[in-house]
């Protein structure tokens, strides 16, 4: 029996963990790391960052997209990978909330990428690209 093969974006799920490790999260108790990999291999992380007034939280992958965006990015996006705390087994894979999804595609419409979202789990990594998790999406170009 062979031994299993490690995911291909391993180093990206690596970072996406290690992000969460920083994040700020006294309300939910819901550490999420985000990694984002560019087209040149350059990896930018983010954590959530929880308010004590509730609408004024910050998604991991918000955080990543702004720290990116402050870094002078404007799309290459390649991939995301997303993940939260340990969870039991069994859990399902994190995907990100509807506002990330939205920030996801505007730094990949940028670029005129459709980046691969690896939504972690505690079992298994889920893939689908970012127009299917946001179908039909308002992006730069729908204001042209």
């Amino acid at each position: 029996m062979s031994e299993p093969q490690p995911h291909p974006h391993a180093d990206l799920i690596a970072a996406a963990r290690r992000a969460a490790q920083g994040a700020y999260a006294p309300y939910s108790n819901f550490p999420v790391g985000a990694a984002l990999l560019f087209d040149d291999g350059e990896v930018v992380a983010g954590a959530n960052v929880e308010n004590a007034s509730y609408g004024l939280a910050l998604c991991a992958e918000t955080v990543a997209v702004a720290a990116a965006m402050a870094g002078g990015r404007r799309g290459g996006l390649v991939a995301v990978a997303v993940t939260g705390p340990r969870m039991a087994p069994g859990a399902a894979p994190i995907t990100p909330c509807g506002r990330c999804r939205q920030v996801l595609n505007e730094l990949a419409a940028l670029g005129g990428t459709d980046p691969l979202v690896l939504c972690v789990g505690p079992d298994a990594v889920q893939e689908v690209r970012l127009s299917a998790l946001l179908p039909m999406a308002f992006g730069p170009a729908s204001l042209d």
